[in-house]
């Protein structure tokens, strides 16, 4: 007995589909969780590092370089002695929180799920 294939007959969506460059912003490594932690407000650096305690200090400069250099967030250096640099969404950047509030959403659920079947043995 063999099994049929069905192929899918809708195109992959181009490379400068919109879809795909927001993806592309918020699939990197810890994006989500920076956008997240940046939603409520400015934050410095230490206080990202202690938002999101597995990363790496190199991984989070890496990642907040990216979302400033596509417009997401923006890096302001505070006249303080000595001088701090905080972090905050853009406008753009704003507009990405809905979208993770959704798909915080969807991960409740599916927890809910996985506890369900965890209870049942399934």
């Amino acid at each position: 007995m063999s099994l049929k294939v069905r192929k899918n007959r809708s195109a992959p969506p181009p490379q400068t589909c919109a879809l795909t460059e927001c993806m592309a912003v918020i699939a990197g490594a810890w994006a989500p969780n920076v956008i997240w932690h940046l939603r409520a407000g400015p934050r410095r650096f230490s206080e990202l590092r202690l938002d999101i305690p597995p990363i790496s200090a190199k991984v989070l400069s890496q990642r907040l370089r990216e979302l400033e250099s596509r417009g997401v967030i923006t890096r302001s250096v505070q006249p303080t002695t000595p001088p701090s640099v905080e972090y905050t969404l853009t406008p753009l950047g704003q507009e990405l929180v809905p979208a993770l509030d959704a798909i915080v959403e969807v991960g409740h659920k599916l927890k809910a799920i996985a506890r369900q079947q965890g209870a049942s043995g399934g």
